[in-house]
C-alpha cells in the first residue's frame, strides 16, 4: 500500500507540473494554426518528450549523487558543461516561472478583484508572496495539497467537457493557416516538459527504475490527453471568440458564470508548477552551485518577479520562447550527458537514435526562431 502512494504521490507532483499555464495558451494556438496540426504535434512531440525524460531517468537512477542537470552535465561532460548546462536550466526554469507569474496573477486578479477590487500588480504580488513561501519551506509541503488540487483539476476539467461538449461545433476545428505552421512547437514542447522533475520523482519512488519508468510514460501521456480534451472542448464551442485565456469566450457562450470556476481551474494549475519549478531551481542553485539556502531561494523567485516588474508580460511569446529554444538546448545537453553516460559506464556504442533527437530539437528551434522573430 505504501508503494501504491509513492507512485500516486510521484504521478501527482510530476503531472501536477506538467499541466499549467500551457493549458491555456493551446486553445487560441489551436485556433490560430489549426486543432489538427496541434493534435499532429502532440502526438510526435509526446513521444519524443518520452524518451528524452527516461534518458534522463537512466543517468539518475546509475548516478550515486545529488543533482540536478548541471550537477549531471559536470559529471559527465565537464566544468565548462556545468556553466553552459546551469544558463540553460536558469533561463528556462526562469521563463517557466514568469510565464507562471503572469498567468497565475491574472487569473487571481480575475477571480478575486470583482469582490474587493485593486489593480492587478497586488495580485501578482499576492500570488508570489505565498508561492515564494511555499518555495522557502520546500516541495514536501505541497505534495499532499497537490493530489487534492490534482483531483479538483480533474473534477472541474470533466465538468468543463461534458458541460460543453453541446455547444461543440465540429467545424470551429477545421482551422488551418500554413503560415503559423511552426507556431505550436514552443508551446507544446512547453506544455509537455518536465524534465526537471525527473531527479524529484526519482526521489520519490525510492531509486526505482521500473516505476520512474511508469510515472515519466503516464505523466506525459495524460498531461497530453487533458491538454487536448481542454483544446478540443474549448475551441469547439468557442470558435472565432477562443481568447487567449480560454476562459472568457467559453463562458461568454455558455454561461457567464463558468468564467469564475475556469478562473479557478487556471489558479489550480499555475500555482501547482509555479511551486514545483521554483523548488526545483531552489535546489540548482543550492545542491549544483553550493549557494546558501537562503540565496538560492532568493535567486530562484525575485528574478521571474524582477523580469515582470521589467515589462516581460506576453505570456505565450514567453512560452514560446522558452519551450521552443531553452528547453530544445535543455534537451541536447541532457542527450550529450546520456551518450557520455553510456560510454563512460557501460562502455556502449553511441546509440544511432540519440543523434537524430538532436536534430529534431535543432530543427525546432530554428522553427521557433522564425516564428518569433521573422513573423
Amino acid at each position: 500500500m505504501k508503494r501504491k502512494f509513492r507512485f500516486i504521490k510521484a504521478l501527482a507532483c510530476f503531472a501536477g507540473t506538467i499541466i499549467g499555464v500551457g493549458f491555456f495558451c493551446l486553445p487560441y494556438v489551436a485556433r490560430q494554426a489549426g486543432f489538427f496540426v496541434v493534435v499532429a504535434y502532440f502526438i510526435l512531440m509526446s513521444g519524443i518528450v518520452i524518451v528524452i525524460h527516461s534518458l534522463l531517468g537512466e543517468v539518475t537512477c546509475d548516478t550515486h549523487r545529488v543533482a540536478r542537470i548541471p550537477g549531471y552535465a559536470e559529471e559527465y561532460l565537464g566544468k565548462r558543461a556545468k556553466k553552459i548546462s546551469f544558463t540553460v536550466s536558469l533561463l528556462s526554469l526562469t521563463g517557466a516561472l514568469l510565464a507562471y507569474l503572469i498567468m497565475g496573477g491574472e487569473f487571481l486578479y480575475l477571480l478575486l478583484s470583482p469582490l474587493i477590487g485593486g489593480a492587478v500588480i497586488y495580485y501578482v504580488l499576492a500570488y508570489f508572496i505565498l508561492g515564494s513561501i511555499i518555495i522557502y519551506r520546500d516541495r514536501c509541503a505541497m505534495v499532499p495539497i497537490q493530489l487534492i488540487l490534482g483531483v479538483v483539476f480533474v473534477l472541474i476539467l470533466l465538468f468543463f467537457f461534458f458541460r460543453g461538449l453541446p455547444y461543440v461545433h465540429l467545424n470551429n476545428l477545421a482551422t488551418f493557416d500554413y503560415r503559423l505552421l511552426t507556431m505550436p512547437y514552443g508551446v507544446v514542447l512547453f506544455s509537455l516538459w518536465g524534465i526537471t522533475l525527473v531527479p524529484e520523482v526519482k526521489e520519490i519512488v525510492d531509486r526505482n527504475r521500473k516505476k520512474l519508468f511508469k510515472v515519466i510514460g503516464f505523466g506525459i501521456i495524460i498531461s497530453a490527453i487533458c491538454y487536448l480534451l481542454f483544446t478540443f472542448t474549448i475551441l469547439g464551442v468557442s470558435g472565432a471568440q477562443t481568447t487567449n485565456d480560454a476562459v472568457l469566450g467559453f463562458s461568454k457562450i455558455i454561461d457567464p458564470r463558468l468564467i469564475y470556476l475556469g478562473f479557478l481551474l487556471g489558479l489550480i494549475t499555475t500555482f501547482t508548477s509555479f511551486i514545483s519549478i521554483g523548488t526545483t531551481l531552489k535546489k540548482i542553485f543550492w545542491y549544483d552551485l553550493k549557494l546558501s539556502k537562503k540565496r538560492s531561494w532568493a535567486f530562484a523567485c525575485f528574478i521571474p518577479l524582477a523580469l515582470y516588474l521589467l515589462g516581460f508580460k506576453n505570456c505565450i511569446d514567453v512560452i514560446g520562447l522558452t519551450g521552443g529554444i531553452f528547453l530544445g538546448l535543455e534537451g541536447i545537453i541532457v542527450i550529450l550527458i546520456y551518450q557520455h553516460f553510456v560510454k563512460k559506464r557501460f562502455q556502449y556504442r553511441i546509440p544511432f537514435f540519440t543523434y537524430l533527437l538532436i536534430i529534431l530539437l535543432l530543427l525546432g528551434m530554428v522553427s521557433e526562431i522564425a516564428y518569433l522573430f521573422i513573423r
